[in-house]
């Protein structure tokens, strides 16, 4: 069923897990899907009670999105990878009204010299990240030597795996609702996700730990490992730099089973020859540069889902165009658990 909004051309699924509220129509301005909806968890069989949140949704194409989920669901899930950002994607944008902390900003390495220092390389170094004017291999190589020199001031330093867990406890950080249930959804069916990032994988590896309190042995973490002595102090990273530049499936070598961190006793599902053989692809960022999080990847189809938490008048336009699906305003997962549902249906192949 569906409801084809007067104001637009578009039409806006209530099979992705959405309620169309007509008071607000008139939110719809011409040619730009936007709508009210309220995030089901009933249509899923998830738990809990009955509190949904309501949460704004863009659609840009929704015929073409159609077409891609009926590829996608046709080919099954043994076709399918889930790929997915971090920080602001898998993790809330605001928490109690503040902005909530990156994997890479809260660490606090207990040395508040080397702490200032990496400060003073993010503020050199950052706008050069974003700089419209700078080629792309003149920025791919100061992503690389910013990378390396907060690589070795965490060395330099001293920093321990205690100081990890101790930042990550003091964090403001927290998953979006339905994470959870999203991640418990593909293990069920053996999807494999894969969570890109440029931060550090032992951080990403210990918020989930802290505030996931249990672990998924269809999850692998592609992006920086630490290797620690027998005393738990860092003294080297293994492998190449993976930095904001260079963060998609090229990388997929580099990923390390999050079960073999975290301690399930089964073995991983997927090796990463066999994960891109995965040739449909379920995308989710928060910045439309993730889109090149699927690049190295010889596709067939892709649904990309996008985050969009703040700046959003001045962002959307682009953000609709570039991806298939944008929440708005700090969104909870819980449209993304349904449109999974969506894509490997009970009793699906």
């Amino acid at each position: 069923m569906s409801y084809r909004l007067q104001s637009s051309s578009i039409i806006i699924n209530t099979r992705l897990g959405f309620t169309y509220s007509p008071k607000h129509s008139s939110l719809l301005p011409r040619f730009t899907p936007r709508a009210w909806f309220r995030c089901c968890r009933s249509q899923i069989g998830m738990d809990g009670d009955d509190a949904s949140k309501a949460c704004e949704v863009v659609i840009g194409d929704s015929e073409l999105l159609d077409r891609k989920i009926a590829a996608i669901r046709s080919a099954g899930p043994k076709k399918l990878q889930v790929i997915v950002d971090f920080d602001r994607t898998l993790t809330r944008y605001s928490i109690d009204g503040q902005p909530g902390q990156s994997s890479h900003g809260l660490l606090q390495q207990g040395n508040p010299e080397y702490d200032a220092k990496r400060q003073q390389l993010y503020e050199y170094y950052h706008p050069l990240e974003f700089s419209a004017t700078i080629p792309i291999e003149e920025k791919t190589r100061l992503m690389e030597e910013w990378w390396g020199k907060t690589h070795t001031l965490l060395i330099e330093g001293g920093l321990t795996y205690d100081a990890i867990k101790q930042s990550v406890a003091n964090a403001r950080i927290a998953f979006r609702e339905g994470v959870v249930e999203l991640f418990k959804f593909l293990e069920e069916r053996d999807i494999p996700v894969l969570i890109f990032s440029a931060g550090l994988a032992d951080i990403i590896e210990e918020v989930l730990r802290q505030k996931l309190h249990r672990s998924f042995k269809n999850v692998k973490v592609v992006s920086n490992q630490m290797v620690f002595d027998s005393d738990g102090c860092l003294v080297s990273f293994k492998g190449k730099t993976i930095h904001s530049l260079n963060k998609n499936e090229h990388a997929l070598d580099m990923a390390a089973p999050l079960h073999d961190q975290l301690g399930d006793i089964d073995g991983p599902t997927d090796s990463s020859a066999l994960v891109k053989k995965r040739t449909n692809v379920l995308l989710l960022g928060d910045h439309i540069g993730d889109l090149g999080m699927s690049d190295g990847l010889n596709y067939e189809t892709r649904i990309s889902v996008g985050f969009l938490n703040d700046n959003i008048e001045n962002s959307l336009d682009g953000y609709r165009k570039s991806f298939d699906i944008v929440y708005l305003n700090d969104a909870p997962m819980w449209g993304v658990v349904e449109l999974a549902s969506q894509l490997c249906p009970a009793g699906g192949g």
